[in-house]
């Protein structure tokens, strides 16, 4: 199972990115690979809330749709793939760290990373994948630095 993981330090508490995090608008401004997402159920954010959206992978688009599994306010966040071509979980670990949160971002895919390019483009998927992952956390962290994120 290719796994994706990387960290970045944000300067900001946990809470502050957790909320940021869990708010589906906010997720194209940090992540280029995301062109859409949206809450699908209205109200909080809870265990069992449905998520839809557009990612763009290596110039393709899929949709896909996934389920929050897990939810610790302010400490984790995972979702996991209910619906769309390719099966995974994606979770977000914050914890506390010089005044701000170490973030860990790891996405987990059961049917490969290439699984929309086929099974043979899984290595390539997943370090193109893993360097737009290392990426978007440093725009993530640029974002809160500079104050766009508050």
């Amino acid at each position: 199972m290719p796994v994706v993981e990387h960290d970045v330090v944000i300067p900001s508490p946990p809470e502050t990115v957790f909320e940021y995090l869990s708010d589906p608008g906010n997720a194209p401004r940090w992540d280029s690979s995301m062109v859409s997402v949206e809450q699908v159920e209205p109200g909080p954010l809870e265990v069992g809330t449905h998520w839809r959206g557009t990612t763009k992978v290596m110039g393709r688009r899929f949709e896909w749709t996934a389920q929050t599994t897990q939810l610790e306010r302010p400490a984790r966040m995972t979702s996991r793939s209910v619906e769309g071509p390719m099966t995974f979980t994606v979770s977000y670990d914050l914890r506390p760290e010089n005044g701000g949160t170490r973030l860990r971002y790891r996405l987990e895919s059961e049917s490969g990373l290439g699984g929309v390019f086929g099974r043979f483009a899984d290595s390539v998927v997943e370090r193109a994948q893993s360097r737009t992952v290392r990426a978007n956390l440093q725009r993530l962290a640029e974002q809160f630095d500079a104050g766009a994120a508050a």
